[in-house]
């Protein structure tokens, strides 16, 4: 319950930053409808779905022990008919939300660092920068995964979009029609395609334990990672 309390607030941080990132990257390229519907805003009370954001995760976390955890927020809302070129703006806003949690997942990085430098100068804060550096740390698992995941090329997520436009128009048309099933390709995957799931998200798991290797001579005691 500790570790899932601190991973939660992390988890719901990230999945914010990912729909602000499409909202923003839409209002760029001319379309304000997040903008007009106040979903330009890090306020997570704008952008959490209670099941999605809340149940979610507690039911993935609680159900496997603690090994597993994700979660999502309501998608921020985009007309593509208002971007100034539509392939052009579909493409940035579809990968404005996987940047974003790329962004997230080196600056925690860094974070780790600084706060076991900081921690290991000053044992007299060692308890409440331990705690920092965990959060931090599922900052960068959480982030990466987010990534990782958006990037599947199945409807309705990040990566159909963009595998969308290398695609013939026809058959692009008939592949986003897959959007109505996307959830349920997605559940079967994660239950009983889960070496597949696994090999999909490979490349999350890579970075992180390339991250944790990197900051390992600066993790404070008591940190799990």
């Amino acid at each position: 319950m500790q570790e899932f309390l601190i991973a939660l607030p992390v988890l719901l941080f990230s999945v914010v930053a990912h729909e602000y990132a499409h909202g923003f990257a839409a209002l760029r390229q001319g379309d304000p409808t997040a903008f007009q519907l106040g979903r330009l805003t890090f306020n997570p009370i704008r952008h959490i779905d209670p099941v999605m954001s809340i149940m979610l995760p507690a039911l993935l976390w609680f159900g496997t022990a603690g090994q597993y955890v994700f979660g999502a927020a309501k998608p921020v809302p985009v007309n593509p008919r208002n971007y100034k070129n539509y392939k052009r703006g579909d493409i940035i806003v579809s990968s404005a939300g996987i940047a974003a949690n790329i962004a997230l997942f080196a600056i925690c990085v860094v974070l780790v660092v600084v706060v076991g430098v900081v921690g290991k100068a000053a044992p007299v804060l060692d308890a409440p920068l331990s705690l920092l550096q965990r959060m931090l740390f599922w900052g960068v698992w959480l982030n990466v995964l987010l990534a990782c995941f958006n990037l599947i090329p199945i409807p309705p997520l990040d990566g159909s979009h963009l595998f969308y436009h290398v695609l013939p128009p026809q058959l692009g048309a008939r592949y986003r029609q897959l959007s109505r099933f996307g959830f349920l390709i997605l559940l079967a995957l994660m239950f009983f395609f889960r070496d597949v799931f696994v090999l999909l998200l490979r490349p999350a798991i890579v970075l992180t334990r390339a991250a944790v290797s990197l900051t390992g001579p600066f993790v404070l005691d008591g940190v799990p990672f």
